[in-house]
């Protein structure tokens, strides 16, 4: 049986390498195609689950370009389960939302308590910026990865989650050279879309929990909570002078909503993603 297992481990590589540097998009399929019928030969023949198999060899297809290894490693584990590391209960759930979303909840949720219940702890801790959990953008302006860029939606749908996770311009470099690596040049919509992000970050550092892109007007909306830190530091200070400082620019309102009144920040003739960081940047 081990010599078995040794041939059709060889056997599949040579197939991987040839679908992996294969460009011809026919040929590219017939290999596709020939390791899901030795994944299912394999199956039958070793009593396996062919999903798991079948998935592994997707999460390749996937992440072929340089320094993927992480990423495969990743949809491994959400395959086999994270298994003792976090208990059987934790495992299920890491299955059913992703790592990646998993990883997201639990930073959300360790933010929180160093915020609140153990704020005390960490009240030494240098951090200059202050956390938003759950930051929205609301915009009729036109931010995607068109289908003739990215074809395949399970691949598109991946990036998207990866960028979302991104939380600094390091790693937003990064991901446009990975992405224009491998799939080319980035459309316009795209380069909006990506430019959110670092909308977001601006957003996120001058206390901003939601940002309404329309009708060429962008409203900021100050985080929620009056009770949080942010109203009481230095930062919020400052931002209300610059906002004084530049009257022409912006105006700071107050809106009543059912959860209690909300601060905003109204920014007007702002049609495009790049006029709304420019007028972040004032800050």
């Amino acid at each position: 049986e081990k010599e078995s297992a040794k041939t059709y481990n060889d056997d599949v590589n040579a197939d991987l390498a040839k679908f992996k540097t294969e460009t011809n998009p026919v040929l590219k399929d017939k290999y596709r195609n020939q390791l899901y019928l030795k994944a299912e030969l394999y199956n039958e023949e070793h009593m396996l689950g062919s999903n798991d198999l079948k998935k592994r060899i997707e999460a390749i297809e996937q992440h072929t370009e340089l320094g993927s290894g992480f990423h495969i490693a990743m949809k491994d584990l959400e395959i086999r389960g994270a298994g003792d590391l976090l208990g059987a209960e934790q495992s299920g759930f890491i299955n059913d939302i992703g790592f990646e979303t998993y990883q997201k909840i639990l930073r959300e949720a360790v933010e929180e308590l160093k915020n609140k219940e153990f704020e005390s702890l960490f009240e030494n801790e240098v951090d200059n910026t202050f956390k938003v959990s759950n930051f929205k953008i609301d915009t009729d302006l036109e931010i995607l990865f068109p289908d003739n860029y990215i074809n395949n939606v399970k691949v598109r749908l991946n990036q998207y989650q990866k960028l979302s996770t991104i939380y600094c311009l390091e790693e937003l470099n990064k991901f446009i050279i990975e992405l224009e690596d491998r799939f080319g040049k980035l459309p316009s919509q795209s380069i909006d879309l990506i430019k959110t992000i670092e909308l977001k970050l601006l957003a996120i550092q001058n206390g901003f929990e939601k940002l309404i892109l329309k009708n060429e007007k962008m409203i900021c909306q100050f985080i929620s909570s009056k009770d949080d830190k942010f109203y009481s530091s230095g930062e919020f200070g400052k931002i209300l002078q610059t906002i004084q400082n530049n009257q022409n620019l912006c105006q700071l309102k107050e809106k009543k909503s059912i959860s209690g009144e909300r601060l905003l920040l109204v920014f007007q003739n702002i049609n495009s993603i790049e006029k709304a960081i420019n007028c972040l940047k004032i800050f």
